[in-house]
């Protein structure tokens, strides 16, 4: 696997797709001759995630003062003028210029002037507009760095308009990379060594939109699997279960190298609140989704997105999310205080107080711990097989993390016995 030192250092905020980018901007700005730089991948899924990536800046050129500062990702391109107003910031890129060798060439002729040249705001900033752009290019990697899976980004960009989300503005329209480019970039990852892969995008389950033919996810996920039949591992990243395919269904059911862990972009568990937030399910249609695949595939374990406090949300309607940890049986929770997007729909809602949100946060997290503590007690005596992520920390087929019993070497799968858990971890024998 790639483990050659980087020239240029990249920060990552948010979701797999950015980690899959930052590899690509890491190679595209080292060949450009950007020196002394470090990008920021930033992440704008809640405003929490802009402050932190601010945040994050300031620390950095502090600890590096030298250092040209040039930021990205989906923050970037929906409030460039936020981050071209800070004094620490030399360069904003936007989520497509970032994919472009020419783009990283231009930055190096603009910073290469010197760190006492000085740059107005207004001239900082290189991004366009991203609802224009309509093809997704693959650029090839060999892998990423310091990392034991490999991410493929097969899609890209959001049609839909859920009432809380900024990110198909930072992303713009969905857009599909051609089924044969993927299967080459899984073959050349595993050739590589790697053996396990993860389709990322944003919107995944919409695969196929615009492509010749259209094929959906199912159809890309069967021709991986067929075309390159020495990968061990195959996991698709958060789904929208009611666009789950019956290609896709059916490699649920009948393939072991297809990984048995789906997390869902569930986001609440109450009808009226997921009719104000523009999702495209109920709260039947999910649970009824969960049941028909544990049927299909009875290991299977299911992870997802759930927003606590959303706008006009009603103790009585939270309640409803709370159960459905339970009656989905979901074990990894990633939970989201709602916080208000400037230019969203949501933002205009009546909101609900601080204070109830993150009580409702607290909650929720306290659900999805004991979650994960069942689950986890369930795999005692049980045996699996871990891919290993650093020498003494790994993860079970069903994304479980493992405290294994002595240092391994990370990519590899090895077989392990759990022998217990601390409520977080599974613990091997």
């Amino acid at each position: 696997m790639n483990a050659a030192r980087p020239s240029v250092e990249v920060v990552t905020f948010g979701c797999r797709l950015n980690t899959s980018e930052s590899e690509v901007m890491q190679r595209l700005a080292a060949e450009a001759g950007l020196t002394e730089a470090i990008v920021v991948n930033t992440c704008a899924v809640t405003a929490e995630a802009t402050r932190q990536a601010r945040q994050a800046i300031r620390r950095m050129k502090r600890e590096n003062p030298q250092a040209r500062i040039v930021v990205t990702g989906c923050a970037a391109q929906t409030e460039p003028e936020v981050f071209a107003a800070m004094a620490e910031v030399d360069r904003v890129i936007g989520n497509d210029e970032k994919m472009k060798a020419e783009a990283w060439g231009e930055t190096r002729t603009a910073l290469g002037r010197g760190p006492d040249f000085g740059i107005a705001a207004s001239e900082k900033v290189a991004v366009n507009d991203i609802m224009a752009v309509r093809e997704q290019a693959l650029h090839l990697i060999d892998g990423l760095t310091g990392r034991s899976r490999a991410f493929v980004q097969v899609q890209n960009g959001c049609d839909h308009r859920c009432t809380f989300c900024i990110i198909p503005f930072g992303r713009g329209n969905s857009r599909s990379v051609p089924m044969g480019e993927v299967v080459e970039q899984v073959r050349r990852l595993v050739g590589n060594g790697y053996r396990e892969v993860v389709l990322t995008g944003v919107d995944i389950t919409s695969y196929g939109q615009g492509l010749p033919g259209e094929p959906k996810l199912g159809a890309l996920v069967k021709a991986i699997l067929r075309h390159v039949p020495e990968l061990e591992r195959l996991r698709i990243s958060s789904i929208d279960s009611v666009e789950a395919d019956p290609d896709l269904l059916d490699v649920i059911a009948g393939e072991e190298r297809f990984m048995p862990h789906l997390h869902l972009s569930l986001q609440a568990g109450d009808d009226m609140v997921l009719k104000r937030m523009k999702r495209r399910h109920l709260r039947d249609d999910a649970i009824r989704f969960c049941d028909e695949v544990r049927r299909l595939r009875p290991d299977m374990v299911f992870g997802a997105d759930i927003i606590a406090g959303f706008p006009t949300e009603t103790e009585e309607m939270f309640a409803r999310s709370l159960a459905i940890v339970e009656e989905c049986g979901l074990t990894h929770l990633h939970v989201f205080p709602y916080s208000p997007r400037p230019g969203t729909p949501a933002a205009r809602m009546p909101q609900v107080a601080r204070d109830v949100v993150k009580d409702r946060a607290r909650r929720l997290r306290a659900k999805g711990e004991a979650a994960l503590a069942a689950h986890l007690q369930s795999m005692v005596g049980r045996s699996y097989n871990v891919l290993v992520e650093t020498g003494e920390m790994g993860r079970t087929e069903h994304f479980t993390p493992v405290r294994l019993a002595g240092a391994a070497e990370p990519g590899a799968i090895v077989p392990v016995t759990v022998a217990g858990h601390d409520g977080r971890e599974a613990i091997a024998a």
